[in-house]
């Protein structure tokens, strides 16, 4: 069966060859191992709030990160983001929770899916299987069920690039979700850019706190706009009408905001040297100790 790739960029980042590093690293991983291998994020994750086992989620990060990512199995508030015996997938989130005691803050979520157009946490949740599941440092990657689709992120120090592979579909999507307490998403097509904010916390924030992204796309889309109270909904489609003109058609400042791309195949060379950048970074600091 055809599968397509979608590549999302998250922030600014640079550009490198895919080819002479992944030959190395492929060279070198044949005489040693790597002492990334020995991590397991999922430590400690078999917890929830009455029986905590260590009350952990699997951070996807480089050392000393700005951002962390990690799938989500709970709704967004839960503290408890991830649990190991939950089997649903709600979506791939930016964290900078502490604990689940103090909960998260700046959070918003990547969710991939096919078929109907399903927007809520509940109802898009994908069936996932631990065996369709690999959690690294520097890189986390799962099956959803649901959609046919294989979910992947990699981080750097500031951002991270996100990869999704699609089957043969009419219709296929990627959702960021803002959240609540005041979130914004804005459409910038002629840059094949999305930019936004997220303003969720649980407190010990000032009042004008914001947390600001930008998601680069390397394909034209189309867009489609729907506004609903307290809730705002954005459509970028990819397709044979992406080089219309939409003026400055954006969403407005609303409680909650967000965005659904349609996606077509995209390369993925700078996925995999981003990935192997991260992996270097994390031997790097095991290295050391």
């Amino acid at each position: 069966m055809k599968r397509t790739t979608a590549l999302v960029v998250l922030s600014a980042l640079f550009l490198s060859s895919c080819n002479k590093l992944g030959d190395n690293a492929t060279s070198d991983k044949a005489t040693q191992i790597s002492l990334v291998d020995y991590v397991n994020p999922l430590m400690g994750t078999d917890s929830k709030y009455s029986l905590s086992n260590g009350n952990t989620y699997p951070a996807i990060a480089t050392p000393w990160g700005m951002n962390f990512w990690t799938p989500m199995t709970s709704p967004m508030g839960d503290g408890w983001t991830y649990q190991y015996n939950e089997n649903k997938i709600r979506g791939i989130k930016q964290t900078h929770q502490p604990s689940p005691w103090i909960n998260d803050y700046a959070a918003f979520s990547l969710m991939a899916l096919t078929g109907k157009m399903k927007f809520e946490e509940n109802e898009r949740a994908s069936w996932f299987s631990h065996k369709a599941e690999s959690v690294k440092p520097h890189h986390y990657k799962v099956y959803l069920a649901d959609y046919d689709v294989v979910a992947e992120v990699t981080p750097t120090e500031r951002a991270a690039h996100f990869r999704f592979t699609f089957p043969e579909s009419d219709s296929s999507y990627v959702i960021l979700d803002g959240f609540n307490m005041g979130s914004m998403v804005r459409i910038i097509p002629e840059e094949r850019k999305v930019v936004g904010y997220c303003r969720s916390n649980h407190g010990g924030v000032p009042e004008n706190f914001h947390n600001y992204f930008v998601a680069e796309f390397d394909k034209d889309f189309d867009i489609t706009h729907e506004a609903l109270v307290n809730e705002s909904r954005l459509v970028l489609e990819m397709g044979p009408h992406a080089n219309r003109s939409w003026g400055d058609e954006t969403s407005e400042k609303l409680n909650r905001a967000r965005m659904v791309i349609i996606t077509e195949a995209l390369t993925d060379c700078l996925f995999e040297s981003v990935l192997l950048i991260g992996e270097m970074r994390v031997f790097a600091y095991f290295s050391r100790q």
